[in-house]
């Protein structure tokens, strides 16, 4: 019942926290629109950015978290794979940036940044499990509430405007299944 209890409590804990951060920090989706306190002084790219650095959060934690465990393997393959799908994800943040009219360089730069978030979360994410292997349910179960959130509220609903659902839906089994092959094969 303990352990039970700590992976429901970690993940409620992770959903949590970073449905706050999606509250108090200002940011834009695609569909969505506008999310958390309004703010005039940012340009509505700035939002966009904002999101995509909130939600590369709970990533580098998972990814810290992995590693800190001692399981190289298993957190090489979980680094690579999200490191895979980063990928798309920065090239959005720079095509947007290149549209908004900042320059080639610029919003390389800048997309690269965004991506910063994730090795800074996974630094604490290893460095929480690290000091004690009580905190690993803890560490993974709020990870993975945490990504479970930003699924939900956030990838999902982007994914399936504009009636592009079934597709959205196959590149999701597809990512899963690539990703249990990287863990059974190399984990």
């Amino acid at each position: 019942m303990l352990a039970a209890a700590i992976a429901v409590g970690g993940t409620v804990l992770g959903a949590a926290v970073i449905a706050a951060i999606n509250e108090w920090v200002p940011h834009e989706h695609f569909s969505q629109g506008l999310h958390g306190p309004r703010s005039e002084a940012l340009a509505r790219i700035w939002l966009f950015v904002i999101a995509i650095t909130i939600h590369n959060a709970p990533e580098g934690l998972a990814v810290g978290v992995g590693f800190g465990v001692g399981d190289i393997a298993a957190g090489t393959t979980l680094a690579f794979g999200i490191g895979l799908q980063n990928m798309p994800e920065g090239l959005a943040v720079a095509v947007a940036l290149r549209g908004s009219g900042y320059a080639k360089a610029h919003a390389f730069a800048i997309a690269g940044l965004t991506g910063l978030v994730e090795p800074i979360a996974g630094l604490a994410g290893a460095y929480a499990v690290s000091l004690s292997h009580v905190v690993l349910p803890w560490g993974l179960s709020f990870a993975a509430g945490a990504m479970i959130y930003v699924i939900s509220h956030e990838i999902i609903p982007e994914t399936h405007r504009n009636g592009f659902a079934r597709e959205s839906t196959a590149g999701m089994i597809v990512g899963l299944v690539v990703m249990m092959f990287l863990d059974v094969a190399f984990g």
